[in-house]
């Protein structure tokens, strides 16, 4: 095993949480930052008023992009267990 496949595996491996990751992360970004917006136009300093939309984004996020998340996610696996004894030997 060579310093150059370790490096590639790293990389492809932070490549694939980047990309699996930032549908939910640039939804709760977005709806953080309107909900942020309306408490300061209304005053409303409430936590929960932050939380309960945040929330309710990720797992709508979820049902809407885990099916195409976990394809990924087992696309990527399988490639990196069909290459593993291609990187041992």
């Amino acid at each position: 095993m060579t310093p150059e496949s370790v490096m590639t595996i790293g990389r492809a491996a932070l490549e694939m949480t980047i990309l699996v990751s930032a549908p939910v992360l640039l939804v709760t970004l977005v709806v953080g930052l309107v909900v942020s917006v309306f408490q300061a136009a209304t005053q409303i300093n409430d936590p929960s008023l932050s939380f309960i939309p945040k929330v309710l984004s990720v797992l709508i996020t979820f049902a809407l992009a885990g099916p195409w998340m976990l394809t990924v996610m087992t696309d990527y696996m399988r490639r990196v267990l069909s290459g593993l004894p291609g990187i041992i030997g």
